[in-house]
């Protein structure tokens, strides 16, 4: 019989007690934000990069010491953050309206900023592929009132999820959601997950996240049917571990799923989460942004590896 986790662990399915470690406590290591999101984890320099989008800046918490920093502010109200193959940070702003990328020296270079020469809405959530494409979700929280960026009426119509290749070229890659938000590949780059958060705006919408197979070549998706359903708040930022389980943000904590789709667990977390992801020397902690504050619990597992592009 494996020992029962601490309180800060909900079992629902005998396969979670592998994922998971007895005596292990969910520990907060940051407070005082507003909204926090986007966590990225910086390997090299073990410290961790994450947004506090209505108060305009980035935070960075250091692993050596555990001491809090701004990293920068003003901050065009980014949100979501990963770390793309030259270990360079790529930003989604809100107040920009585009994907940036924080370049070795500091400069700021806008990746994306419209597609088909409208602007884009506000890019939310960003994953960088094996092949150094970059794939966003763009829905129109930054552009929907002042609080979290700069009220406007959306260019392009709809909320939609992008690819932005090497030469810069932007192209859509999935349509039909009412808020597209976090997404993440499998460990094997077969299936793109994309959560759709439109309940915010939607009366009975979308709380689900969609499972998109995608094609040779890498470069597009078919299908698209709802992989699961929240059942509790709504599914948001999400990151997959090494064995294909998905570690999504809920209302009430972070929910993990099989690749079956089935309801393993929940890491219980005292605050509504908004995004997490993967870091520690390891890739065994899982950073979770939870509304005002950073939290962070050891797994029993550790986060997909993307592979570098072939030379």
């Amino acid at each position: 019989m494996p020992v029962a986790p601490t309180a800060d662990f909900e079992v629902l399915d005998a396969r979670f007690h592998a994922l998971v470690l007895a005596n292990v406590h969910l520990e907060r290591l940051a407070t005082g934000c507003r909204w926090a999101e986007g966590p990225a984890w910086f390997a090299a320099g073990r410290y961790l990069v994450w947004s506090d989008i209505p108060n305009d800046r980035m935070l960075r918490w250091d692993e050596t010491d555990g001491s809090v920093s701004v990293f920068r502010q003003p901050a065009m109200n980014t949100n979501g953050h990963t770390v793309d193959l030259q270990g360079r940070l790529v930003s989604c702003e809100h107040r920009g309206r585009c994907v940036s990328r924080t370049e070795h020296d500091g400069r700021r270079t806008v990746l994306a900023d419209r597609f088909e020469g409208r602007r884009l809405n506000s890019p939310n959530d960003v994953v960088v592929k094996s092949d150094g494409s970059i794939w966003f979700s763009d829905p129109s929280y930054g552009i929907d009132g002042d609080y979290e960026g700069d009220a406007a009426a959306s260019e392009l119509g709809e909320c939609c999820v992008y690819r932005i290749d090497g030469d810069g070229a932007v192209t859509r890659v999935a349509a039909g959601f009412v808020q597209p938000n976090g997404l993440a590949f499998s460990p094997g780059e077969d299936w793109l997950y994309v959560a759709d958060t439109g309940a915010t705006h939607v009366a009975d919408g979308p709380r689900h996240i969609r499972r998109f197979r995608v094609q040779p070549g890498g470069r597009t998706l078919a299908g698209g049917d709802v992989w699961a359903t929240s059942t509790n708040g709504l599914f948001d930022g999400l990151r997959v571990d090494a064995h294909g389980n998905v570690w999504t943000s809920a209302g009430d904590g972070v929910h993990c799923l099989a690749p079956d789709g089935t309801l393993l667990g929940k890491v219980r977390v005292p605050e509504a989460v908004a995004n997490v992801c993967f870091g520690g020397t390891k890739l065994n902690r899982l950073f979770i942004c939870a509304t005002t504050s950073l939290y962070a619990v050891y797994l029993n597992t550790r986060g997909a590896l993307r592979t570098s592009p072939p030379a």
